[in-house]
């Protein structure tokens, strides 16, 4: 879904405030602290009405995204923004191949001579991302790839010019040094426990069909991957891709995760052992191992459809440098309508995912619009398909309608937490840039600290929409509530893991993620106002925002810096 960045892709774990220290020192920091115009009562408001049955899970391209775009331009025009769509429109079109897999009428493994006869669901969620009626794919040999990184500024090659073309690639989830111990020849090349865009399934996937593979299949570890099997596994709403440019590697014809139960019985199946070959996966000298005498063999109805769905964009014009945008960010998206829960429920609303970050940027842009003008110009985007794989801010930002060598920032707003109050703002992707600096003091202004993502792992840092923004150079903030564990004012930091634990497991992209009377949004309440401080910053300066010097993405900002000259 994104073509691949050839460079250091991490999220650096750090510890308190120390890092934050070591940022770039800003030529005008916050004099007073900014004003705390979002209220609790209002982003409650805006969840209970967009994650309401009415909007049948703001899924792409059905009657609920006509809904949402409605119900969002509605708003902006209430509180008296401007359209920062192309041509003066309030949205951007976003194109689409929408498809949706249907039962296989011919889904087989063979292995040892046996047939393994995969179930989809329990051990299989095969899908594509292919324009057509249908997949066919007749003995396709697989090969074990590793991790299946190709990364020659690391001196990693896990593929070593093998040939996947007509073939099925296996791969591991995460990184080659996830797991890790010194004696593995990944130790140190990837991070550590930090995922970098190279253990994304995005990228694996893109990594397959660059070299000419039939599909791909990923084996699913909760740790690694940073969810569980109900998600992996939940192909609710089937798949969503923006069209692929002519003279460019199409998407492999299947792609899908498999469970890690069955994976070990593929591997035990073909005289191997998984465990073992994990292990050999972490040293640099790995090559791909043949499933021998293994194939694929699958015919898949698929409704294939190309749609049109569409960002929301506003914006606050600025008085003096107009040209120069500060970005506000969230996500419109959910996961739709799927199979009744036990409860009989159907629709997974996105309350906290991403309706919480929807409310805090309408209740950004009403706050902003009743302050003084700003110089530069706010720009409020509401992006389409995250859940896809960033589709919505990925397309923006390959058709951007403000230049992204002048947007001052892009602030996101992905999941907040609803347990209350916290004595601190957890920060992903620690190490990045000078935002997190003024993170630290707008949150010390609110008697706040600053802890870095406790479960990197995860690679939160490129599963949010902010990311389709900081791999053009964009500097970037990401505020996410899910992002380890806060330090609640009732309850610590224990009750902070327990809440995010809590929600991963059994709310994340389930029907249960849903507007409750009970939530106590003071926390994320304060969250909000966090990123008003900082947009109070930037909106009212001529000051930008650096990478800092070890990031990935400073050497893509630095080639634009002349136009950013004052």
């Amino acid at each position: 879904m994104f073509p691949m960045l050839r460079l250091v892709l991490r999220s650096t774990l750090c510890s308190g405030l120390a890092l934050l220290a070591g940022a770039p020192v800003l030529a005008r920091p916050v004099a007073a602290p900014a004003p705390a115009p979002v209220r609790a009562g209002e982003l409650s408001a805006t969840v209970k009405e967009i994650a309401s049955d009415a909007y049948e899970g703001r899924s792409p391209g059905t009657a609920g995204e006509e809904r949402t775009v409605a119900w969002l331009t509605a708003q902006l025009k209430a509180l008296g923004l401007a359209p920062a769509g192309p041509g003066g429109q309030w949205t951007q079109t976003v194109p689409m191949i929408h498809n949706v897999a249907g039962k296989p009428t011919l889904l087989s493994i063979m292995a040892g001579g046996q047939d393994l006869a995969p179930v989809v669901g329990p051990d299989i969620a095969p899908t594509t991302a292919r324009a057509g009626d249908r997949v066919e794919i007749a003995g396709a040999p697989l090969v074990f790839v590793g991790y299946g990184v190709s990364a020659p500024e690391r001196g990693w090659d896990d593929f070593k010019g093998v040939d996947l073309k007509g073939k099925v690639a296996v791969f591991l989830v995460n990184d080659p040094d996830y797991e890790a111990t010194p004696h593995d020849g990944a130790w140190g090349k990837f991070g550590g426990r930090a995922m970098t865009y190279y253990g994304r399934w995005t990228y694996k996937y893109e990594e397959a069909a660059r070299r000419g593979a039939v599909g791909a299949l990923l084996v699913h570890e909760d740790g690694p991957a940073g969810y569980g099997w109900n998600v992996a596994g939940n192909s609710v709403g089937g798949t969503y891709a923006l069209p692929v440019g002519a003279g460019q590697p199409q998407p492999v014809a299947v792609q899908s995760w498999i469970s890690h139960a069955f994976a070990e019985r593929l591997f035990k199946a073909s005289g191997l052992d998984l465990a073992t070959l994990k292990a050999a996966a972490r040293q640099a000298d790995f090559r791909p191992v043949p499933l021998t005498g293994t194939t694929l063999s699958l015919t898949m109805p698929v409704q294939s459809s190309r749609i049109e769905s569409r960002n929301v964009l506003a914006m606050i014009p600025g008085t003096r440098h107009a040209d120069e945008t500060v970005m506000f960010g969230a996500h419109w998206d959910a996961y739709g309508q799927g199979a009744p829960d036990a409860q009989g429920r159907t629709v997974r609303p996105g309350a906290n995912d991403d309706g919480l970050g929807v409310a805090g940027v309408l209740a950004l842009a009403r706050a902003f619009k009743a302050a003084p003008r700003p110089s530069r110009t706010l720009v409020f985007g509401f992006w389409t398909a995250e859940e896809r794989g960033l589709l919505g801010s990925e397309y923006y930002a390959q058709n951007p309608v403000f230049p992204l060598e002048k947007t001052v920032a892009n602030l996101t707003i992905d999941v907040l937490q609803t347990a209350g109050a916290s004595r601190d703002v957890v920060l992903i992707g620690a190490g990045q840039d000078s935002l997190e600096a003024d993170l630290a003091r707008a949150a010390a202004a609110q008697g706040r600290t600053i802890t870095p993502d406790s479960k990197a792992e995860r690679g939160l840092f490129y599963r949010a929409d902010h990311f389709s923004f900081a791999k053009r150079g964009v500097p970037t903030l990401l505020l996410m509530g899910a992002g380890g564990g806060a330090d609640l004012v009732k309850g610590g930091r224990a009750a902070g893991d327990k809440w995010v634990s809590d929600y991963t497991a059994h709310c994340y992209h389930q029907t249960c993620d849903a507007w409750s009377p009970d939530w106590d949004l003071s926390g994320a309440t304060a969250d909000v106002n966090l990123v008003y401080a900082l947009g109070r910053r930037y909106g009212w300066s001529r000051d930008w925002p650096v990478w800092n010097a070890g990031s990935e993405f400073k050497a893509l900002r630095d080639k634009s810096a002349d136009q950013r000259k004052r």
